[in-house]
């Protein structure tokens, strides 16, 4: 059983944000919350707690990403990939 890592600690913000990494940060945010919370649901708390690792791990290893264009690119393919396992989740709580 691997111990689920401690909190992501906050961003300092030195600097000002541009206006579209303000919009970018709140949507990788929203989908990292969204993720998190959508794993509490996963039955078997061994699978849920290598979810809940690997997404921060993830996100983790993204982290210093700052060009637009990628960081948009890694939203969309996070949602998309997020889907197909909530439908995979879906079908497994069925059987």
């Amino acid at each position: 059983m691997s111990p689920i890592p401690p909190r992501i600690p906050r961003v300092q913000l030195n600097s000002a944000l541009s206006l579209g990494h303000f919009i970018q940060r709140t949507k990788v945010l929203a989908l990292y919350r969204s993720i998190i919370r959508s794993s509490r649901n996963i039955p078997e708390s061994h699978t849920r707690r290598e979810t809940i690792l690997y997404v921060k791990n993830e996100f983790l290893s993204n982290r210093n990403v700052k060009d637009l264009k990628q960081i948009r690119y890694l939203v969309s393919t996070g949602k998309s990939q997020w889907q197909r396992a909530e439908k995979f989740l879906v079908a497994f709580r069925t059987i």
